[in-house]
């Protein structure tokens, strides 16, 4: 599935909600199904600036044979930021296992689309655009080293 397809499937999940309250309580129910993010990974190093609480991110790059290189993304927050943790797996849910270079370059149009400044706080929003420079930061990173 590509990037476009995973937003476009985040899309019609959001349309399925009329209330902004059950949407909101849908981005925390996704950050509760996150994989738990080992704590040797929740540095400083990988700390997301920039965020109300306490967000991690980290990534790490596999090579398939058939399919080339692929990054894959860990995140977390601390236990108070259900949002938070919510808006990373979303992301991750996007991003994760697809080619460095798209990742880079992608639109997240999904973010707008479903309404997000309507659910989050301008501090979150703030937040939110970190979790994604960092992202594409690692994207262009692992671009650089693969090509």
């Amino acid at each position: 599935m590509t990037i476009n397809e995973k937003q476009d499937e985040i899309i019609e999940e959001f349309d399925l909600f009329e209330d902004q309250l059950d949407k909101t309580q849908y981005i925390i129910d996704l950050g509760k199904k996150l994989p738990p993010m080992p704590d040797s990974k929740k540095t400083d190093e990988n700390r997301i600036m920039g965020c109300q609480s306490k967000v991690w991110v980290d990534a790490e790059l596999k090579d398939d044979d058939q399919t080339g290189a692929r990054l894959y993304f860990y995140g977390d927050s601390e236990q108070t930021a259900q949002i938070s943790k919510g808006l990373v797996g979303l992301l991750i849910r996007v991003l994760s296992g697809e080619k460095p270079e798209d990742i880079a370059n992608a639109d997240l149009y999904f973010i707008p689309r479903v309404g997000m400044g309507n659910l989050i706080t301008s501090l979150r929003a703030g937040g939110l655009a970190s979790m994604i420079e960092r992202m594409k930061a690692f994207g262009r990173a692992y671009t650089e080293k693969t090509v």
